[in-house]
């Protein structure tokens, strides 16, 4: 048999076949909507569940808008809800239709059933259509003062929708003032918690353009309302106490008592079943003492329990979120969490971003009396399936160690894991005992003789292989087969990708051949060999002929020589180009090293800072093979010239060390007698514009210096900078300095600033205005230098 054609397919039968089963619901609606025989509310359920139904799919019931309105006619609640949701999906998208339904919404609204005027009033505001406007006042008015809370809770939402539909209205209506009568005097929670929720709303899109509604806004902070919020949190849904929280951390208390009355009373708090609510809880108390820090330690320990209980409850993300605040506090009260190190044991069901936290956590929390415990839970994790938390939980048995808590312990652990014979475990524990070894030396006999047995072969990680090298230079004298093992790493010089790993062989092969030098002299001379003939290696290195001089590599003695024959007879190397800036030297006096290297003699030459060349060496003459055996005889070299100017240059070159260059001193210099009257000051501040904005940091002395603002405006004046205003308290200070060109006239040449300083972040923001705006880059600079000298005299 054929299948059937597409055109002979049959529609789903959840969606009409066409417009005749549109139209057949609309007449069978047109039919029920003034009966009253029995069964017709059931008759309505089932058709208005059908045309939901197919709105929801998508499909286009808007024609059937006045026979649904017409049907609406009746006291089942079930109808009304469906009848306001199909009204509301189709007046946004015909706001012609939406006339239709004004009628029987205004009817609804003075219904006996409280619900149905809730519903309605409900579905009133949510139409959304601005020419509607004038029909919403009075039903919202009349709800904001209804019996009946639900009815008072629509009103207050309701209040927020007509503010978005028309601001002009809403204000106009006096709504704002109606929201924050009911705020302080209704007494139902919900509608409180909605007057609230719409007031910081409107007062805060308001604010932007009124000064007014910022001065309202402002009240919602002041000590009445914030106490009459707080008296009744225990009546609002946790959504609701989450606002009030939020809203009290921007008050400020007038005196450290009133502090302690608000978390007196919050207390309780801290136990609420919800997590929202506990974590705006705890922030609220740390805003509070922010800058009490006599009683951080006090608080601390109360919301430690409420954070250890989250993490060990919830979902993941909430540990992940709860032991991210965890580690700041850890960071600044430590000793606080180290008996309830247990909480951060890693559990076989978290993620792993949750575990890679918790062992973080464990590092932090270390101390003397409980890192045996945790270093045996970390040896644990090293096999974790999870191959990041086993390479995180070797780090952490490591740095524990650096900390210096029980190393003896730590350092058989590290030792343990080298048995593992897991590649990526071997890898971070040779790097760990390589920190190890540098800071504690002591214990290199019983590191070297584990790492010994280590095969170089075993290891392909880049810094795992250069701690092992390290290793075998820095005590091949403990370790028989350190100059073999660095032979056969040197033989497969060409395989190593790694510059890391090459660098690290050349200096433990160096080393090596300082303490055993008969077995390292052949690897010594192969590895510079190679070093200087790789085509890859760094550009610091010294690779082209005229910077090394006649050097080569013997291979039929096995010795380092130096050469007076021509430069042919030396190992091929790559040139480094004119277009390199001539890394070291200048053209003459490459032709001069060349020249005296062709006497026989090795010369270096390197420039000092500003570019110009001084020999460290001048022609050193040295003999002309080494041969097996033989010492290696140097003659008295002449004194070097000028070596004190050129270190500088060259440490820079190498990077080793900052370069000591002469401060700049700026061109500006200010007048110490400048004066300005406040009127004058604030006219130029509105005419001039901002020259530039720009954020200092101030030194832990001068945060602690600045207790009041008088401090500072005496060390600015020293500096020639006045002030002409300030204020404020800890730990946010505002300044308005002033400045004037010494070389300028009377009343020109002026800088104005502004500057917020914050303590706890020990930034100043700074904002600059001047009359010449190309000295303001020089005077930011004498203003940021007098900021960094705050508080260090």
């Amino acid at each position: 048999m054929a299948p059937q054609t597409q055109s002979q397919r049959l529609p789903p039968p959840s969606q009409p076949s066409g417009k005749g089963e549109v139209g057949e619901l609309k007449m069978q609606l047109r039919q029920l909507a003034g009966s009253r025989a029995p069964g017709v509310e059931d008759l309505k359920r089932e058709l208005y569940k059908k045309v939901i139904s197919y709105m929801t799919v998508g499909i286009d019931v808007s024609s059937l808008f006045s026979e649904m309105v017409m049907c609406s006619a009746t006291s089942d609640i079930v109808l009304k809800k469906m009848c306001y949701l199909y009204v509301g999906n189709y007046a946004r998208v015909h706001p012609d239709l939406a006339l239709l339904t004004i009628n029987f919404l205004l009817k609804d609204c003075q219904d006996d059933d409280p619900m149905i005027r809730g519903l309605a009033l409900r579905s009133l505001c949510s139409l959304s259509v601005k020419n509607l406007v004038e029909y919403l006042v009075g039903p919202l008015r009349a709800g904001l003062q209804d019996s009946n809370s639900y009815v008072r809770t629509v009103a207050a939402i309701g209040v927020l929708k007509l503010y978005h539909i028309s601001p002009t209205t809403c204000t106009e209506s006096d709504f704002p003032v109606a929201l924050k009568a009911l705020l302080l005097h209704d007494p139902d929670a919900q509608v409180v918690a909605n007057c609230l929720s719409s007031l910081q709303e409107i007062l805060t899109l308001e604010g932007n353009s009124s000064e007014e509604a910022s001065k309202e806004k402002e009240l919602l902070l002041s000590k009445p309302v914030i106490y009459a919020l707080l008296n009744r949190i225990r009546e609002f849904s946790e959504w609701a106490q989450c606002l009030i929280l939020d809203l009290v951390v921007k008050y400020i208390p007038s005196e450290s008592s009133e502090i302690f009355d608000i978390m007196n009373l919050l207390e309780d708090r801290l136990q609420h079943a919800n997590s929202a609510v506990v974590l705006a809880t705890i922030n609220l108390f740390l805003h509070l003492t922010i800058s009490m820090a006599d009683v951080h330690q006090q608080v601390y320990e109360r919301i430690k329990a409420p954070l250890l209980t989250l993490v060990s409850s919830g979902s993941p993300e909430q540990s992940y979120a709860v032991l991210s605040h965890l580690h700041l506090l850890v960071t600044r009260a430590p000793i606080l969490f180290s008996s309830d190190y247990k909480h951060f044991y890693c559990r076989y069901s978290d993620p792993s971003y949750v575990k890679k936290l918790k062992l973080e956590m464990l590092t932090a929390v270390a101390n003397e009396s409980n890192t045996y415990d945790i270093v045996t839970e970390l040896s644990e994790y090293a096999a974790n399936v999870d191959v990041a938390i086993a390479r995180e939980s070797v780090r952490a048995v490591g740095q524990i160690a650096l900390q210096q808590y029980d190393v003896n312990a730590i350092v058989d652990r590290l030792l343990q894991f080298l048995e593992m014979e897991k590649d990526y475990i071997t890898a971070e524990t040779l790097v760990l005992v390589k920190d190890l070894l540098r800071k504690y030396p002591q214990w290199s006999h019983d590191c070297i003789a584990v790492v010994g047995n280590v095969s170089s072969s075993n290891v392909p990680e880049p810094k795992a292989k250069a701690a092992l090298v390290w290793m075998l230079g820095e005590y091949s004298q403990d370790m028989l087969d350190a100059p073999y093992v660095l032979e056969s790493l040197i033989d497969s010089w060409d395989e190593e990708d790694s510059a890391e790993v090459r660098l690290h062989l050349l200096t433990a092969v160096t080393k090596c051949f300082f303490k055993r030098p008969p077995e390292t002299q052949k690897a010594l001379g192969a590895a510079l060999a190679a070093g200087l003939a790789d085509a890859h290696q760094p550009s610091y290195m010294f690779i082209d002929k005229e910077h090394r001089g006649p050097f080569e590599f013997s291979e039929d003695m096995g010795s380092l020589a130096t050469t007076t024959g021509s430069a042919a007879n030396a190992l091929p190397s790559q040139r480094v180009e004119a277009t390199d800036n001539d890394l070291l030297l200048s053209a003459s006096e490459k032709e001069e090293s060349r020249g005296h290297a062709t006497n026989g003699s090795l010369s270096y030459n390197a420039p000092d800072y500003n570019g110009s060349s001084t020999a460290f060496v001048s022609r050193s003459t040295y003999p002309t093979t080494v041969r097996p055996g033989s010492e290696i005889a140097v003659p008295n070299a002449a004194p070097p010239v000028s070596i004190q100017q050129a270190s500088s240059g060259i440490d820079d070159l190498l990077g080793l060390g900052p370069v000591m260059t002469e401060p700049q001193i700026p061109a500006l210099k200010l007048s110490p007698k400048t004066t300005l009257d406040p009127a004058t000051f604030q006219r130029k501040w509105g005419q001039l514009p901002v020259a530039l904005t720009q954020e200092y940091s101030l030194t832990a002395q001068g945060t602690a210096a600045l207790t009041s603002p008088q401090i500072l405006l005496r060390h600015m004046q020293v500096h020639s900078i006045q002030c002409i205003a300030s204020g404020g308290q800890a730990p946010n200070f505002k300044f308005f300095f002033f400045a004037q060109n010494s070389d300028a006239p009377s009343g020109a040449g002026l800088f104005l600033v502004e500057c917020l300083v914050n303590t706890s972040s020990s930034k100043a923001h700074v904002k600059v205005k001047a009359d010449e705006t190309s000295l303001s880059q020089d005077f930011a600079e004498l203003f940021q230098s007098a900021l960094e000298k705050f508080g260090s005299s």
